[in-house]
């Protein structure tokens, strides 16, 4: 009855089932690794985080460019503070507001983004205290510049003047009229009774969305895995009933079909 498995036909399936499926247990477990690997980088970097904090902050110049070794660092840095702007739609334990940023200008000509705390509700309304004058020294965490669409930073455009939706280089360089580093700063302690920014782990050391699109596939590969061979015993199946329903002489030829071959 099992004969039909030895046809030429039944050699690729069965020879396509035995490939794909360890190529497919291949690809899911990589997918499965870099998830972990993922996981492992967000939680050293939460660690680097929270020890970063414990250490003597190092100027600013020591610790650039913003690395994932050197991100989350505290450092210091002098100047007088500039323009400062509003960066709308943050969030902070659960609520709604913005962050106040103000520009630091350093003694390289260069200004530094130093986001002075954080405030609730609408950055278009509300009262914001202004930077302190003169010579200052401020101390916080470095950090990379965002990315407008990554990690909830908004890339939404047509801000109100004084707002920005992302803190970076190349958003700022285009409202000041002087070199911004990239990188900004975010101070320890929140400035005129405002509120502190956290810092942020490393970018791409976290648990986004590309983490969880790696475990999607996982799920996705071995999946697949159950369908192959869901497919190959239900294609067994029928061949066998197949094979009994001839036997039994159940199979009836085929009727030939009229053709009406007659011309109008």
């Amino acid at each position: 009855m099992y004969r039909f498995l030895l046809t030429p036909r039944w050699w690729g399936i069965n020879v396509f089932m035995l490939l794909s499926i360890p190529f497919c247990i291949f690809m899911g477990s990589w997918q499965l690794g870099r998830f972990e690997d993922r996981v492992q980088d967000h939680r050293t970097a939460t660690e680097q985080v929270a020890d970063a904090q414990r250490e003597a902050p190092r100027p600013l110049k020591d610790m650039l460019p913003v690395t994932k070794a050197t991100s989350g660092k505290l450092v210091t840095a002098s100047g007088r503070y500039g323009r400062q702007l509003l960066v709308p739609g943050r969030e902070l334990d659960g609520r709604q507001g913005f962050y106040v940023l103000a520009l630091l200008r350093t003694a390289s000509g260069e200004a530094l983004p130093v986001v002075r705390g954080w405030l609730p509700g609408n950055a278009g309304t509300a009262r914001v205290p202004a930077p302190p004058a003169g010579e200052v020294t401020v101390t916080g965490a470095l950090q990379a510049s965002e990315t407008p669409g990554d990690n909830g930073v908004s890339a939404q455009g047509g801000l109100p003047a004084g707002q920005t939706a992302a803190i970076s280089a190349a958003s700022l360089v285009n409202l000041v009229p002087y070199d911004v580093y990239d990188a900004w700063v975010t101070l320890s302690k929140g400035d005129a009774g405002m509120k502190a920014v956290p810092a942020a782990a490393p970018p791409d050391s976290g648990l986004d969305l590309k983490a969880f699109q790696n475990l999607g596939y996982t799920a996705e590969w071995f999946a697949f895995v159950g369908f192959v061979i869901f497919m190959w015993f239900r294609l067994l199946r029928r061949e066998v009933e197949s094979v009994r329903d001839a036997e039994l002489g159940l199979v009836t030829d085929e009727q030939p079909v009229a053709v009406d071959a007659a011309v109008k």
